[in-house]
Protein backbone atom coordinates (compact mmCIF):
# COMPACT_ATOMS: atom_id res chain seq x y z
CA UNK A 1 0.00 0.00 0.00
CA UNK A 2 1.38 3.67 -1.31
CA UNK A 3 0.20 5.84 1.91
CA UNK A 4 -1.59 5.92 5.32
CA UNK A 5 -4.69 6.76 3.55
CA UNK A 6 -5.00 3.50 2.38
CA UNK A 7 -4.06 1.42 5.38
CA UNK A 8 -7.00 3.71 7.53
CA UNK A 9 -9.33 2.17 4.67
CA UNK A 10 -8.09 -1.46 5.30
CA UNK A 11 -8.02 -1.47 9.04
CA UNK A 12 -11.40 0.48 8.96
CA UNK A 13 -13.11 -1.99 6.82
CA UNK A 14 -12.32 -4.26 9.09
CA UNK A 15 -13.51 -2.97 12.33
CA UNK A 16 -16.58 -2.60 10.15
CA UNK A 17 -16.63 -5.99 9.19
CA UNK A 18 -16.42 -6.54 12.97
CA UNK A 19 -19.52 -4.68 13.86
CA UNK A 20 -18.12 -1.84 14.99
CA UNK A 21 -20.66 1.51 15.83
CA UNK A 22 -17.39 3.45 16.83
CA UNK A 23 -14.51 3.88 15.17
CA UNK A 24 -11.88 6.03 16.52
CA UNK A 25 -8.58 7.49 14.19
CA UNK A 26 -5.86 9.20 15.37
CA UNK A 27 -2.74 10.47 13.24
CA UNK A 28 0.41 11.98 15.51
CA UNK A 29 3.33 13.32 14.87
CA UNK A 30 5.23 12.79 18.64
CA UNK A 31 8.67 12.06 19.69
CA UNK A 32 9.91 11.78 16.11
CA UNK A 33 6.83 9.46 15.07
CA UNK A 34 3.99 9.71 13.19
CA UNK A 35 1.58 7.75 14.84
CA UNK A 36 -1.06 5.85 13.26
CA UNK A 37 -4.19 4.48 15.86
CA UNK A 38 -7.43 2.90 14.84
CA UNK A 39 -9.59 1.41 17.76
CA UNK A 40 -13.03 -0.05 17.16
CA UNK A 41 -15.21 -1.13 19.49
CA UNK A 42 -15.93 -4.29 16.99
CA UNK A 43 -16.36 -8.04 18.56
CA UNK A 44 -12.54 -8.10 19.12
CA UNK A 45 -10.35 -11.44 18.28
CA UNK A 46 -9.48 -14.19 20.75
CA UNK A 47 -6.02 -14.71 21.40
CA UNK A 48 -5.49 -17.14 19.01
CA UNK A 49 -6.20 -15.32 15.98
CA UNK A 50 -4.71 -12.01 17.47
CA UNK A 51 -1.12 -14.17 17.43
CA UNK A 52 -1.60 -15.44 14.37
CA UNK A 53 -3.24 -11.83 12.58
CA UNK A 54 0.30 -10.54 11.24
CA UNK A 55 0.84 -13.50 9.21
CA UNK A 56 -0.56 -12.78 5.72
CA UNK A 57 -1.91 -16.56 5.22
CA UNK A 58 -4.18 -16.23 7.97
CA UNK A 59 -7.14 -14.19 7.54
CA UNK A 60 -11.23 -14.58 9.39
CA UNK A 61 -12.29 -13.73 6.09
CA UNK A 62 -14.09 -16.24 3.86
CA UNK A 63 -13.51 -14.29 0.59
CA UNK A 64 -10.05 -15.24 0.47
CA UNK A 65 -7.76 -17.40 1.80
CA UNK A 66 -4.65 -14.68 2.57
CA UNK A 67 -5.39 -11.02 4.55
CA UNK A 68 -2.41 -8.59 3.59
CA UNK A 69 -3.34 -5.64 5.18
CA UNK A 70 -2.50 -5.83 8.68
CA UNK A 71 0.45 -7.67 7.86
CA UNK A 72 1.82 -4.78 5.05
CA UNK A 73 1.18 -2.04 7.64
CA UNK A 74 3.15 -3.92 9.87
CA UNK A 75 6.24 -4.11 7.63
CA UNK A 76 5.76 -0.35 6.43
CA UNK A 77 6.24 0.88 10.10
CA UNK A 78 8.73 -1.75 11.02
CA UNK A 79 11.07 -0.40 7.23
CA UNK A 80 11.38 3.09 8.75
CA UNK A 81 12.73 1.45 12.18
CA UNK A 82 9.46 2.23 13.88
CA UNK A 83 6.83 -0.75 15.28
CA UNK A 84 3.38 -1.78 15.20
CA UNK A 85 1.09 -3.46 17.94
CA UNK A 86 -2.56 -4.15 17.67
CA UNK A 87 -4.71 -5.69 20.80
CA UNK A 88 -7.87 -7.07 21.04
CA UNK A 89 -10.17 -8.24 23.44
CA UNK A 90 -13.32 -10.76 22.40
CA UNK A 91 -16.32 -8.83 22.65
CA UNK A 92 -14.73 -5.52 23.46
CA UNK A 93 -12.55 -4.25 20.22
CA UNK A 94 -9.12 -3.85 18.52
CA UNK A 95 -6.43 -0.93 19.01
CA UNK A 96 -4.29 -1.25 15.82
CA UNK A 97 -1.19 0.87 16.40
CA UNK A 98 1.49 1.76 13.86
CA UNK A 99 4.64 4.22 15.00
CA UNK A 100 6.36 5.08 11.76
CA UNK A 101 9.75 7.32 12.32
CA UNK A 102 9.20 10.43 11.05
CA UNK A 103 12.29 11.03 8.84
CA UNK A 104 13.02 8.11 7.23
CA UNK A 105 13.38 7.93 3.64
CA UNK A 106 11.23 4.36 4.05
CA UNK A 107 7.84 6.21 5.39
CA UNK A 108 5.21 6.03 3.04
CA UNK A 109 3.18 9.63 3.08
CA UNK A 110 -0.32 10.18 4.65
CA UNK A 111 -2.00 9.97 1.50
CA UNK A 112 -5.59 11.67 0.75
CA UNK A 113 -6.69 11.07 4.08
CA UNK A 114 -9.78 13.69 3.60
CA UNK A 115 -11.18 11.87 0.73
CA UNK A 116 -10.83 8.25 2.43
CA UNK A 117 -12.50 9.20 5.67
CA UNK A 118 -15.25 10.88 3.27
CA UNK A 119 -15.57 7.65 1.96
CA UNK A 120 -16.10 5.69 4.66
CA UNK A 121 -18.69 8.17 6.36
CA UNK A 122 -20.51 8.43 3.26
CA UNK A 123 -20.47 4.35 2.88
CA UNK A 124 -21.17 3.74 6.26
CA UNK A 125 -23.37 6.70 7.99
CA UNK A 126 -24.38 4.99 10.86
CA UNK A 127 -21.09 4.30 12.60
CA UNK A 128 -19.61 7.22 14.29
CA UNK A 129 -16.09 8.14 13.79
CA UNK A 130 -14.22 10.18 16.09
CA UNK A 131 -11.18 12.09 14.37
CA UNK A 132 -7.98 13.52 15.70
CA UNK A 133 -4.51 14.98 14.54
CA UNK A 134 -2.21 15.98 16.72
CA UNK A 135 1.17 17.85 16.37
CA UNK A 136 3.08 20.23 18.59
CA UNK A 137 1.57 22.83 16.28
CA UNK A 138 -2.10 22.22 16.69
CA UNK A 139 -4.74 19.59 17.76
CA UNK A 140 -7.90 18.91 15.46
CA UNK A 141 -10.92 16.89 16.65
CA UNK A 142 -13.90 15.43 14.82
CA UNK A 143 -16.73 13.47 15.89
CA UNK A 144 -19.65 12.60 13.27
CA UNK A 145 -21.57 11.23 16.29
CA UNK A 146 -21.54 14.82 17.48
CA UNK A 147 -22.52 16.19 13.99
CA UNK A 148 -25.30 13.82 13.47
CA UNK A 149 -26.94 14.99 16.89
CA UNK A 150 -26.23 18.77 15.49
CA UNK A 151 -28.09 18.15 12.12
CA UNK A 152 -31.07 17.02 13.99
CA UNK A 153 -32.25 14.71 11.11
CA UNK A 154 -30.35 16.10 8.10
CA UNK A 155 -28.16 12.58 7.02
CA UNK A 156 -24.72 13.30 7.40
CA UNK A 157 -24.45 11.71 3.93
CA UNK A 158 -26.29 14.88 2.81
CA UNK A 159 -24.04 16.43 -0.19
CA UNK A 160 -23.76 19.78 1.50
CA UNK A 161 -22.46 18.07 4.87
CA UNK A 162 -20.15 15.20 3.37
CA UNK A 163 -18.29 18.31 1.52
CA UNK A 164 -18.11 20.52 4.79
CA UNK A 165 -16.90 17.64 6.43
CA UNK A 166 -14.10 16.60 4.28
CA UNK A 167 -12.98 20.39 4.28
CA UNK A 168 -12.89 20.16 7.52
CA UNK A 169 -10.57 17.29 7.96
CA UNK A 170 -8.46 18.78 4.91
CA UNK A 171 -7.90 22.33 6.84
CA UNK A 172 -7.32 20.56 10.29
CA UNK A 173 -4.55 18.55 8.26
CA UNK A 174 -3.13 21.82 7.25
CA UNK A 175 -3.30 23.13 10.29
CA UNK A 176 -1.80 19.85 12.06
CA UNK A 177 0.93 18.75 9.47
CA UNK A 178 1.28 21.97 7.39
CA UNK A 179 1.61 19.62 4.24
CA UNK A 180 4.73 18.39 5.52
CA UNK A 181 4.13 15.04 6.05
CA UNK A 182 2.94 14.59 2.11
CA UNK A 183 6.56 15.98 1.11
CA UNK A 184 8.79 14.28 3.44
CA UNK A 185 8.42 11.05 1.39
CA UNK A 186 6.29 9.66 -1.59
Amino acid sequence: MKDISLHLMDIAQNSITAGATKISILIACEDGFLVFRLSDNGCGMDKEILEKVTDPFITTRTTREAGMGIPLLKLSAEMTGGSFEIESRKGEGTTTEARFVTDSIDRIPLGDIDETLKALILSNPEIDYEIRFKSDKAVFEMDTGSIKEYLNGVSISNFEVIDWIEQKIREGMKDVFGGVLNEISG
